[in-house]
């Protein structure tokens, strides 16, 4: 029997995908959390062979969630299916890539897969990450983005990264630069479109 983790915080999303891997004769969902800072917790609790996370969730997001979890099976389940996701979750060391749409017939065969060793992608997920190339930001220019993306002013990003104001404004700049947008909310949307934050 294969031990199933779910994290996700639509409650009727997960509910239906454990309602129907129980129907799967070789798959038990052992437990389900909505949030992702209780997952750690909950993969000690119930020692589950997969944990099948989604991006997007309160607390952590399902990506921080599988950097935290090496050498563990985990398969990630979004309904986000950005480029760069799926590029920092095999990074992260995630083994499954399946998008929310997907039948339950598909979930059920990556769930197997990837308890068996080996990897899950979905086709089209795979595709559109090898065209949209590698993010040009470097990781100081994606922190300092990702935190203006949350409303964070200068003054704030600065304080969170142990970095002065001046040099803040330098990595948003070359962000900004980088991804030929003429100003930070641009920026912000195109790395979000692609998934490099």
């Amino acid at each position: 029997m294969i031990r199933v983790l779910l994290a996700d915080d639509e409650h009727l999303i997960r509910e239906a995908i454990a309602t129907l891997l129980g129907l799967e004769p070789d798959i038990e969902v052992v437990a389900q959390v909505a949030r992702g800072d209780l997952v750690g917790q909950a993969v000690r609790d119930n020692a589950p062979d997969v944990v099948v996370l989604d991006i997007e969730m309160p607390g952590m997001d399902g990506l921080s969630v599988a950097e935290t979890l090496p050498g563990h099976a985990v398969l990630m389940l979004t309904s986000f299916g950005r480029p760069g996701y799926l590029r920092r979750a095999l990074a992260a060391g995630v083994r499954g890539f399946v998008p929310k749409d997907a039948s339950s017939d598909e979930l059920a065969t990556a769930i197997r897969r990837v308890h068996s060793g080996g990897r899950y992608l979905d086709p089209e997920m795979a595709a559109s990450a090898m065209m949209a190339g590698e993010s040009p930001l470097t990781d100081r220019e994606r922190d300092a983005l990702a935190l203006a993306a949350r409303g964070a002013p200068v003054g704030e990003i600065a304080a969170s990264l142990h970095l002065t104001e001046g040099t803040v404004r330098n990595y948003l700049s070359s962000a900004i630069t980088k991804l030929g947008a003429g100003n930070r909310i641009t920026a912000i949307r195109v790395a979000q479109e692609k998934g490099w934050i």
